[in-house]
């Protein structure tokens, strides 16, 4: 026994009494319950596809023919035949009466008057006119600009200077800067560093006391941590163990005794019944499929074979094959009777037309002359003669000779 063998029937364990004792009642009440759904679902599948067959597709095909025919044909022809040449058209129309009279109406009347009327006259002002006066305009006040910037300076920015530099700056130099700077390095600078070194030490003290009550304050609550882990620790290890015993145990035994051998040997038994029912659905069909063929379809082809197809034989060669040949000889006969009146009423015609407006010959207009026929051993022509391979007269003589 090789090792797929062997995990194949290890695949079930631990296979116990129960398993033995429940598989075959089990298998034996489940093919009894799938058996009809199987047949069911097989009858209902059938059925399918035999509605499907026979009705679902002739009717998409007819469907399909039906709006071809009824809906698309009609509508491309419409398209085609009504709507495109009716769309040109209107095309044509709008154009016509729209936009041809607009486009002279803008080109022979809006931009000539435009150009000559307004843009050539307003480009020579601009140039003759408003250039030279904008040139002089910007040199008078680009002269006033400069005296009256001249004399700004003069009134207001020079004497504001002399002011900032020789009074302000020496004032605020000399009598706020220096004495201030003095006031920092001499008296603030060594009373901070002072007041910092005292704040310094008095919070270093502090900080020790704090640490000395701290570490104190941790060490107590350690032990009590210590204490109440160590005794939440030993009650949490019995609950557990008694969780475990008295239900994780329990539980676990029932689903691995009872509940999953019974679910197992439940699920290999509607497989196997599924399959089972599969094969004995299959056998009901194929003997009905048998009933039906010796009960209806031999009969029916049997009597299509001796009775129908004679019958039709008969119909088509006594009776279709003889109507047929007489269409087709009637059919002929009105052709030739109506080429034989298209045939008098053209010669009618042609006499009509020969009385009316003369001539002889019957020869239409257009047609070719031919080359008139001479006779044998003459050089005259005869015009009612028939046409013939025309001999020179030396040939004639040669032939005679010879």
């Amino acid at each position: 026994m090789d090792a797929s063998e062997h995990q194949a029937l290890d695949r079930y364990e631990p296979d116990t009494a129960l398993t033995r004792l429940i598989r075959i009642p089990v298998r034996i009440v489940v093919l009894v319950l799938v058996l009809p759904v199987r047949m069911a679902w097989d009858l209902l599948a059938a059925g399918w596809h035999a509605f499907d067959r026979t009705l679902l597709r002739p009717l998409g095909r007819g469907l399909v023919w039906l709006v071809d025919t009824l809906v698309l044909t009609p509508l491309a022809w419409l398209f085609a035949n009504v709507l495109t040449p009716l769309a040109l058209a209107v095309t044509w129309l709008a154009t016509a009466l729209l936009v041809w009279p607009w486009v002279g109406l803008w080109r022979y009347v809006v931009v000539p008057v435009a150009k000559y009327g307004v843009a050539v006259p307003l480009v020579w002002l601009y140039a003759n006119l408003l250039t030279p006066l904008g040139h002089g305009a910007a040199w008078l006040f680009c002269k006033a600009g400069q005296g009256v910037a001249r004399l700004f300076t003069t009134l207001l920015v020079a004497p504001a200077v002399g002011l900032w530099r020789h009074v302000l700056v020496p004032a605020a130099r000399y009598g706020v800067a220096v004495p201030l700077v003095w006031l920092y390095g001499a008296v603030l600078t060594p009373l901070g560093r002072g007041t910092a070194w005292v704040l310094d030490t008095v919070w270093q003290g502090t900080a020790w006391a704090l640490g000395l009550l701290w570490q104190g304050a941790a060490w107590a609550l350690g032990g009590v941590w210590k204490l109440l882990a160590a005794t939440g620790r030993g009650l949490g290890i019995a609950v557990t163990w008694t969780a475990m015993t008295l239900l994780v145990a329990p539980a676990a035994w029932l689903y691995r005794r009872v509940l999953a051998p019974v679910g197992r040997e439940t699920a290999e038994a509607a497989e196997v019944a599924w399959r089972i029912a599969g094969y004995l659905s299959r056998a009901v069909g194929r003997g009905i499929a048998w009933l039906y063929r010796h009960l209806i379809g031999v009969p029916v082809a049997w009597a299509y074979r001796t009775v129908c197809t004679p019958v039709g034989h008969l119909v088509r060669d006594a009776v279709w094959a003889p109507a047929r040949r007489a269409a087709a000889e009637a059919g002929r006969a009105a052709r030739g009777a109506l080429a034989t009146a298209r045939e008098t009423v053209r010669q009618a015609r042609r006499d009509a037309w020969r009385a009316l407006a003369g001539g002889t010959g019957g020869r239409r207009s257009g047609e070719p002359l031919g080359m008139p026929a001479r006779t044998l051993g003459s050089t005259t022509t005869v015009p009612s003669a028939a046409q013939a391979s025309e001999t020179s007269l030396l040939g004639e003589k040669l032939a005679k000779q010879g």
